[in-house]
């Protein structure tokens, strides 16, 4: 994504830098993984590698999302969403 959210006012709130860069090594890390043979030892840390760096991405979007829902209930009085 270009940008995370734009208000009427024009104000533009841009995407999270960080995220890209943990996709790009989840990307990765997906790609060392499919190389495994299944169930090896070698292939369990690297499931532990993977889930590590999946809740590393799930938790930068939820840090984004829940700085930019406080940023709008604390300066704004009504949100409209338009998809």
């Amino acid at each position: 994504m270009k940008t995370l959210a734009t208000l009427s006012t024009g104000e533009v709130f841009e995407s999270v830098k960080p995220y890209k860069k943990a996709q790009n090594r989840q990307a990765l890390l997906q790609r060392q993984l499919s190389r495994k043979v299944k169930h090896s030892s070698n292939w369990y840390k690297a499931v532990v590698k993977l889930a590590k760096q999946h809740r590393r991405v799930a938790n930068i979007r939820k840090d984004a999302l829940d700085k930019l829902t406080t940023y709008l209930a604390k300066n704004h009085g009504t949100v409209v969403i338009e998809v």
